[in-house]
Protein backbone atom coordinates (compact mmCIF):
# COMPACT_ATOMS: atom_id res chain seq x y z
CA UNK A 1 0.00 0.00 0.00
CA UNK A 2 2.68 2.35 0.69
CA UNK A 3 4.56 1.70 -2.52
CA UNK A 4 0.99 2.68 -4.08
CA UNK A 5 1.17 5.80 -2.24
CA UNK A 6 4.76 6.82 -2.88
CA UNK A 7 4.13 6.24 -6.96
CA UNK A 8 1.23 8.18 -6.78
CA UNK A 9 2.67 11.14 -5.38
CA UNK A 10 5.62 11.10 -7.58
CA UNK A 11 3.24 10.67 -10.57
CA UNK A 12 1.23 13.35 -9.19
CA UNK A 13 3.97 15.72 -8.52
CA UNK A 14 5.57 15.25 -11.80
CA UNK A 15 2.29 16.23 -13.20
CA UNK A 16 2.10 19.44 -11.09
CA UNK A 17 5.46 20.92 -12.17
CA UNK A 18 4.05 20.17 -15.83
CA UNK A 19 0.83 22.29 -14.85
CA UNK A 20 2.78 24.92 -12.98
CA UNK A 21 4.62 26.02 -15.75
CA UNK A 22 2.26 25.75 -18.08
CA UNK A 23 0.73 28.89 -16.11
CA UNK A 24 0.88 32.21 -17.78
CA UNK A 25 3.52 33.89 -16.02
CA UNK A 26 3.08 38.01 -15.80
CA UNK A 27 5.84 40.52 -15.72
CA UNK A 28 7.66 38.26 -13.54
CA UNK A 29 9.26 39.36 -10.23
CA UNK A 30 7.05 42.85 -10.25
CA UNK A 31 4.35 41.32 -10.97
CA UNK A 32 4.25 39.25 -7.84
CA UNK A 33 5.93 42.55 -5.34
CA UNK A 34 2.99 44.28 -6.83
CA UNK A 35 5.06 46.52 -9.33
CA UNK A 36 4.04 47.33 -12.80
CA UNK A 37 1.24 49.33 -12.58
CA UNK A 38 0.61 49.71 -16.07
CA UNK A 39 -0.84 45.89 -15.70
CA UNK A 40 -4.07 45.02 -15.27
CA UNK A 41 -6.17 42.55 -13.56
CA UNK A 42 -7.53 39.43 -16.08
CA UNK A 43 -9.87 36.91 -15.33
CA UNK A 44 -8.89 33.64 -16.11
CA UNK A 45 -11.21 31.80 -18.64
CA UNK A 46 -11.29 28.70 -20.86
CA UNK A 47 -7.77 26.58 -20.82
CA UNK A 48 -6.04 28.34 -18.77
CA UNK A 49 -8.99 28.35 -16.00
CA UNK A 50 -8.93 24.62 -16.18
CA UNK A 51 -5.02 24.36 -15.77
CA UNK A 52 -5.52 26.42 -12.65
CA UNK A 53 -8.07 24.51 -10.76
CA UNK A 54 -6.46 21.44 -11.79
CA UNK A 55 -3.07 22.77 -10.24
CA UNK A 56 -4.79 23.52 -6.80
CA UNK A 57 -7.03 19.89 -6.89
CA UNK A 58 -3.72 18.09 -7.84
CA UNK A 59 -1.70 19.72 -4.77
CA UNK A 60 -4.18 19.13 -1.94
CA UNK A 61 -4.44 15.63 -3.30
CA UNK A 62 -0.46 15.34 -3.10
CA UNK A 63 -0.67 16.67 0.37
CA UNK A 64 -3.64 14.57 1.40
CA UNK A 65 -1.36 11.38 -0.11
CA UNK A 66 1.43 12.95 2.16
CA UNK A 67 -0.29 12.62 5.50
CA UNK A 68 -1.70 9.11 4.37
CA UNK A 69 1.79 8.16 3.84
CA UNK A 70 2.69 9.60 7.01
CA UNK A 71 0.09 7.77 9.15
CA UNK A 72 0.10 4.51 7.44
Amino acid sequence: MEKIISITQIVISIIVVILILLQERSGGLSGVLGGGGSEFYQQRRGLEKLIFISTIVLVILFGALAILNFVL
